[in-house]
């Protein structure tokens, strides 16, 4: 794949991995344009990044992105590559009650955000001679990660979502790629870091990671498994059960409160 000359999409973009490959592509001569919910970091973030092109946008709102596609189309009609990195990450018990708008806000943001993406510039990509959509799941999309219930279940959503999509387009010009990433020392992890169970030590470097990404995508590779992400597909398939057993005892004293 060139990832030169390209105009590039990137969603939460103002820190983590979004960041990052923002940061990288324009080093690569890309026109990158990223989206956030917050105008604070927006303006942050262009500070640090002074080509980059920023756009306040909510991928959980479907009004937000028909907005942010007519925008982008307008004053980037040369858009061929959508990078869905969005992501909101939460420790849950399901012992404890929720209302049930907030329950699913990660499926609204992680599953449901690129799903509605795709569908909506997907005419777009396919006037281009060269596309790409990157879709970025997790490790935990691999096995459950208990504390954070709905998350695991959004990334999983998407993993297959993404495979599907692929075999669809296989006859386009669009290439579909999964970027799984593995525990990173991103703000998404930052709540964690207190409960038991928990290791620092394995927390990836978003740079590290979205090196791997970039790699990847040279290599013209259809999924991109940096680091432990590579340990954790194997032994999701050789050992289940312990994967299970393993990723359960992290928050167990949070996850297991008020256990009726």
């Amino acid at each position: 794949m060139n990832l030169q000359n390209n105009t590039i999409l990137v969603t939460g973009g103002t820190s983590g991995f979004g960041f990052e490959f923002a940061s990288r592509l324009i080093a690569l001569g890309n026109t990158v344009i990223i989206t956030g919910r917050n105008p604070q970091k927006l303006a942050e973030t262009k500070k640090k990044l002074p080509a980059v092109h920023i756009v306040r946008s909510d991928v959980s709102k479907p009004e937000d992105i028909v907005g942010l596609y007519n925008q982008v189309t307008k004053d980037f009609p040369g858009l061929n590559m959508i990078i869905n990195n969005a992501g909101e990450m939460r420790k849950l018990s399901l012992n404890q009650p929720h209302d049930f708008t907030d329950l699913t806000r990660e499926i609204d943001i992680n599953l449901m955000g690129p799903i509605r993406m795709i569908q909506q510039f997907l005419p777009h990509l396919k006037t281009k001679q060269n596309a790409a959509i990157m879709n970025v799941t997790s490790g935990i999309a691999l096995m459950p990660f208990a504390i954070s219930p709905v998350y695991g279940a959004s990334k999983s959503g998407l993993r297959s979502y993404t495979q599907s999509l692929r075999i669809q387009l296989k006859n386009t010009n669009i290439k579909v790629i999964e970027l799984v990433a593995p525990g990173s020392s991103t703000p998404l992890n930052d709540k964690f870091k207190t409960e038991s169970g928990f290791s620092e030590k394995a927390l990836m470097s978003p740079e590290k990671i979205v090196d791997a990404g970039i790699k990847g995508m040279l290599k013209d590779k259809n999924e991109i498994y940096p680091g432990l992400a590579k340990l954790m597909r194997i032994m999701s398939r050789i050992a289940p059960k312990f994967m299970i057993n393993m990723a359960g005892k992290t928050g167990a004293s949070f996850m297991y409160q008020n256990n009726a």
